[in-house]
């Protein structure tokens, strides 16, 4: 009886501990990506749109993947991009087709898995993948931004285009100013 009674003490115990401190394990921060076209169509219909992050992936990219745990899903990152952007995810090797500003870019046959051409325009030509795509509230670019980026410094180069210090500022002044 009494073994019974320590068991079920013992057991509330580590459920209470559980949950205590399950919040603190989970910072994680789950970021809500959209599509090209839920994206652009909340920047057509919105009173006020905001301006639209792409990150151009590929399903065997690792880089990809570290920026997707570490940058992507850092709290702090994805609080300020879920307030300032819409988030879109672009396969670059994706084989829908996508409508953007009334032409229809197609994926592309090319060497082991070709590319999408929506993809190679917004990195103006160079492949390489991550690359993080900034584009204003009326989906004209900002800058393409090749390569992974860690939570901090990729966090400086979102709010220097979304609190749109880009129009104050070129990027040297502002990098330099803000060490």
């Amino acid at each position: 009886m009494i073994v019974k009674l320590v068991s079920k003490s013992f057991l509330k115990i580590a459920i209470l501990l559980c949950v205590a401190i399950l919040p603190f394990g989970s910072m994680a921060q789950e970021v809500k990506w959209l599509s090209w076209d839920e994206a652009a169509k909340l920047a057509e219909t919105e009173k006020n749109p905001k301006k639209i992050f792409i990150d151009v992936y590929t399903d065997w990219c690792g880089w990809c993947k570290k920026m997707d745990k570490d940058t992507f899903q850092n709290e702090e990152v994805a609080e300020y991009m879920s307030k300032n952007y819409y988030m879109v995810k672009l396969d670059g090797e994706g084989k829908e087709p996508i409508v953007f500003k009334g032409k229809t870019f197609k994926f592309v046959p090319s060497g082991r898995n070709g590319y999408h051409e929506f993809a190679a325009a917004l990195m103006q030509g160079k492949m390489s993948y991550p690359t993080t795509i900034f584009l204003d509230e009326k989906m004209n670019m900002l800058s393409p931004v090749p390569g992974y980026q860690k939570p901090e410094p990729f966090l400086k180069i979102a709010k220097y285009f979304g609190d749109n210090i880009h129009k104050e500022k070129d990027w040297n002044t502002y990098d330099s100013e803000s060490k």
